[in-house]
């Protein structure tokens, strides 16, 4: 099965593969719908056939669909999980009940799509996933499938399903040269998932993209419900373990929540899915109870952000990729490791937007290690470290990682802590070389 597998990966990553490319490269290509609505029709429309929750956003949308998704699933509902990118194994971006979609299973769904594939010119990597996905839904028999959205929103190839409830998390810088370089701009790409008449949930927003938001919504008669408005969050006590917090919505208070995931905009998130999940039980479309929530929150797991690997030494990895997630990350470890000597492991996607990324960080930390990660678009470690030059902060440059890892924790101390950031890619790479260093068993990963 593996040569199976194999096979079937390189197939996909052999059809149109924008993750692979720099923004630069299709920036201008024209996006649309028709041809995954050719595909969706010729499949008599899966995604008709289960109930679902669409979810845009520049940050925070992972988390929370994964929050969601586990609400739902403690609540007796069968669910799948759409999602991108993936950490180690593709088939974490198709998940059944928190269980990635097998091997065989992959290779089988694909084996029935691919004569379909092959009439259809231009087909992506991302679309022909999100067919399988659907495909493999249909098969599982799902109740609610949750759809993160891949690029964008208003012509992402997910913006064809027909939600219960469409939900916005934090808009921020991102994607540029491809969704626009005002937050307006980038706003109205990520509105454009609102459907008439169908309820949106959105996280707090800056004005630019609020006011895009709010317009869309009332011009569609879309309901809009604000976390910070008509939610509102009140932080308990927090520690290296997760976060206790009380919600207080519409005629409703929700106390007694845990998440098992670090960070204030974490807890952003965790509104955001709860007053989504809020939304659906007050259209009728789901009932849930309080304790049905609490496990769900309490069960949820999403790593790579803000994931304390290992605590002595102190090691930590975060797939931030942009400036305002990169400030996010700081805040979380003043408040979390206030006081050690900061060291950052980077390694960042050459087409992202570096500068802002080291206007958060380096006035925060105490050295910073570059380092590689193979990923196609991956910008030159020596070139970051040639980008850093003007921040009084040491670096050093080291494109073998496992080396790097090394060196970043030297550098740290024994009593310091090594957070690994710049990319999700560089997260994922970190959490297997730490496994490597420490002699544990290798995490799933696909053949290389």
């Amino acid at each position: 099965m593996d040569h199976d597998y194999r096979a079937a990966l390189d197939y996909l990553y052999g059809l149109v593969n924008y993750e692979h490319k720099l923004a630069s490269q299709y920036a201008g290509e024209p996006f649309e719908l028709s041809r995954m609505e050719r595909l969706l029709s010729a499949l008599h429309n899966p995604e008709q056939q289960f109930r679902s929750v669409h979810i845009a956003g520049t940050k925070g949308k992972g988390s929370t669909a994964a929050m969601i998704a586990s609400c739902l699933r403690h609540a007796g509902q069968r669910v799948g999980l759409f999602t991108s990118p993936h950490l180690h194994t593709f088939r974490e971006r198709i998940q059944v009940d928190g269980e990635p979609i097998s091997e065989a299973a992959l290779v089988a769904h694909l084996r029935r799509l691919q004569p379909l594939f092959n009439t259809l010119p231009g087909l992506t990597t991302f679309e022909a996933a999100q067919a399988i996905a659907f495909d493999y839904f249909v098969a599982q028999r799902i109740d609610w499938g949750v759809i993160e959205v891949g690029l964008g929103g208003r012509l992402d190839s997910t913006n064809l399903i027909q939600p219960a409830v469409s939900v916005i998390t934090s808009v921020s810088y991102d994607h540029m040269l491809v969704l626009g370089d005002t937050l307006t701009a980038i706003a109205q790409e990520k509105a454009g998932i609102i459907k008439p008449h169908t309820p949106v949930v959105s996280a707090p927003q800056p004005d630019e993209a609020l006011n895009v938001i709010t317009h869309v919504a009332q011009h569609l008669e879309a309901p809009l419900t604000l976390v910070g408005r008509d939610w509102t969050i009140e932080p308990e006590h927090g520690d290296w373990d997760g976060q206790a917090f009380t919600l207080y919505g519409p005629d409703v208070s929700l106390n007694g929540l845990f998440i098992p995931l670090l960070g204030e905009h974490q807890l952003v998130n965790a509104a955001t899915a709860v007053a989504a999940l809020d939304v659906l039980r007050r259209q009728g479309e789901l009932v849930w109870t309080g304790e049905q929530l609490r496990a769900g929150l309490r069960a949820v797991r999403w790593p790579a952000r803000l994931e304390i690997l290992s605590r002595e030494p102190l090691l930590v990895v975060d797939g931030a990729h942009n400036g305002e997630s990169m400030q996010r990350l700081m805040a979380a470890a003043d408040a979390l490791f206030g006081g050690r000597r900061r060291v950052i492991l980077f390694g960042a996607l050459a087409d992202k937007d570096i500068p802002r990324m080291f206007e958060a960080l380096f006035p925060e930390v105490d050295a910073v290690v570059f380092t590689g990660t193979g990923h196609p678009r991956a910008a030159a470690p020596a070139l970051l470290a040639k980008q850093a030059q003007g921040y009084d902060v040491p670096t050093a440059v080291e494109p073998d990682l496992d080396r790097a890892l090394q060196l970043a924790q030297e550098l740290a101390g024994p009593e310091g802590v090594v957070i690994a950031t710049g990319s999700l890619f560089i997260a994922a790479a970190v959490r297997e070389a730490w496994r490597r260093a420490m002699h544990l068993e290798p995490l799933p990963a696909d053949p290389i």
